[in-house]
């Protein structure tokens, strides 16, 4: 495991997508995601991810707009690589862009980039992010072919997806979980900063939270779930928790 500077601090973005998905079910302002991202920081959270698709389905331009001007904490724009993303990304100049699969039929991203199969496609959207000063990061599987492609096309940071992971059965999860850790070891050997989310939960955050090379882990859908029935202020902090106490237990176990 190759991290001369020892364990990364693990830092915990939040999705704020479903609070809109919810507004849009009847239209109107409420529940508004601004606000919950507002929420999410004073929760502790340190960083407010939001994909802006191309139908709209849940963020509005005007969301981000708004999340532009009023966040304290960084804005991660998950975006597709399309001309109209880029214009936006470049007009709003977010601090991050994660480059992510897109598709109309689908209710949330199924699954990582094809940033290997996808090079000449992708090259020019990470090129012209890149010097805008937006940092970069493509969403895909944990797979080292992809993240080798990372590398070869200029982006410095991978988010794994994490989807096979939490959807296993526990038969089947520690081989899923296995391909996380491998991916991880070799983001950190390629000298990527290394990312994961999607489907993480209170109970499937630990063992992925634990691993060294992991800097950021970002959770949206579980959280405005679990917001329901305890308050979204209270699903974040003990995600906060889980993922700390993770990551300390592995560094002393590591030391020890």
């Amino acid at each position: 495991m190759n991290n001369p500077l020892g364990p990364q601090p693990l830092r915990l973005g939040v999705n704020i997508d479903h609070v809109a998905t919810i507004r849009n079910a009847r239209g109107g302002g409420f529940p508004d995601p601004v606000r919950a991202a507002k929420l999410a920081e004073d929760a502790g959270c340190d960083g407010i991810t939001a994909h802006l698709r191309e139908d709209r389905r849940h963020i509005s331009d005007g969301d981000i707009e708004r999340l532009i001007d009023q966040l304290k904490v960084p804005l991660n724009f998950e975006m597709a690589a399309t001309d109209e993303m880029l214009d936006i990304a470049l007009e709003h100049k977010p601090h991050a862009a994660c480059l992510v699969p897109e598709k109309r039929e689908e209710r949330t991203t199924e699954g990582g980039l094809d940033a290997a199969g996808g090079h000449n496609h992708l090259k020019p959207y990470i090129d012209a992010l890149n010097n805008a000063g937006i940092r970069v990061s493509l969403f895909v599987e944990p797979d080292p072919r992809q993240l080798d492609a990372a590398v070869s096309l200029g982006a410095p940071v991978v988010e794994l997806h994490t989807g096979a992971y939490c959807d296993a059965r526990q038969v089947t999860r520690e081989a899923q979980l296995e391909r996380i850790i491998v991916a991880a070891v070799h983001a950190g050997d390629l000298g990527l900063e290394c990312h994961a989310g999607h489907g993480l939960t209170f109970d499937t955050v630990a063992p992925v939270a634990s691993l060294p090379q992991i800097a950021e882990l970002n959770i949206g859908h579980f959280l405005v779930g679990e917001a329901i029935f305890g308050g979204l202020d209270s699903a974040i902090r003990r995600m906060r928790a889980l993922m700390d106490k993770a990551r300390a237990d592995s560094t002393n176990q590591r030391s020890a």
